[in-house]
């Protein structure tokens, strides 16, 4: 199953879930209300993410810093004939990078220092091939129609709670309105970091078919990876945690049952689907 394909029918699971749980619980009036606010939030956020995004990262112009990153997304940019993007960093020791804004013409792509101290200039190419796979498969857009729908179905579960659930004027079921509003907000989460994982995978394939270079990318997870292991658990601050999806690599990602919620593959799982695309 391609990438793509899985993301198609995680999206229609995540509809799906919204008009089910919407009108058990408040009816069509309470699904299209809900929907309408987590809509004009989301949208919002999508409108204004890159301004945003890079100054809750404490992200500042690249200007003269590191130039080998200004001429190698030229090069990239060059390549797959986009827009090129506003160049920033940002100085933590946490290795990392990013890409965000809504569209080709209105991206943005950071790194951090720490991520500049151990990568090679080949491991930094494909790095950053993969963040500009995520500006051109327009990832903010599928990421904020599964946060609308996410947080719409988490709207109505909420006025499940306050107001007693369940659509009376037709005979609803309390019982079967209460679970939905329990289990509802559980369920949208796992899928929509399902998506989030999915179209991770589809930027490292991104990456590894445009330089025709998989395993570049994979020494890259590999080396922050054991950077992770290396250094104690690291806490993050409430603005690292919130926009940890938008990493190149989740350095507070969570094990075992966690993992469901997490929004990156595992290393393992990216290295291992890198070797399957030589």
């Amino acid at each position: 199953m391609t990438q793509i394909l899985k993301t198609t029918l995680l999206m229609g699971g995540l509809t799906g879930l919204f008009m089910f749980v919407g009108y058990l619980l408040g009816g069509q009036s309470g699904m299209l209300m809900a929907l309408g606010f987590a809509s004009l939030t989301n949208i919002g956020m999508y409108w204004f993410s890159d301004s945003l995004v890079l100054k809750m990262q404490g992200a500042q112009p690249l200007n003269d810093q590191y130039p080998e990153v200004k001429r190698i997304v030229t090069d990239l940019a060059q390549r797959e004939n986009m827009p090129m993007p506003a160049l920033y960093y940002v100085d933590t020791p946490i290795p990392n990078a990013f890409a965000t804004g809504r569209s080709p013409r209105h991206a943005a792509v950071a790194v951090t220092s720490g991520i500049m101290e151990i990568l090679d200039e080949r491991e930094l190419r494909a790095v950053l091939a993969h963040e500009l796979g995520h500006v051109k498969n327009r990832d903010m857009l599928v990421s904020t129609i599964a946060a609308c729908l996410a947080g719409a179905i988490s709207y109505i579960a909420q006025f499940a709670f306050m107001f007693g659930g369940g659509d009376r004027e037709n005979g609803g079921n309390p019982i079967a309105a209460i679970a939905a509003a329990l289990l509802a907000p559980f369920a949208a989460m796992i899928i929509q970091m399902a998506i989030s994982r999915s179209r991770e995978f589809l930027a490292d394939q991104h990456s590894a078919e445009l330089l025709h270079d998989g395993d570049a990318l994979a020494g890259a997870l590999m080396k922050l990876d054991s950077w992770k292991q290396q250094v104690p658990p690291i806490q993050p601050t409430p603005n690292e945690q919130a926009l940890s999806p938008l990493m190149f690599a989740n350095m507070f990602s969570a094990q075992g049952l966690a993992s469901l919620f997490s929004t990156h593959p595992s290393t393992e799982a990216r290295v291992a689907r890198l070797k399957q695309l030589r």
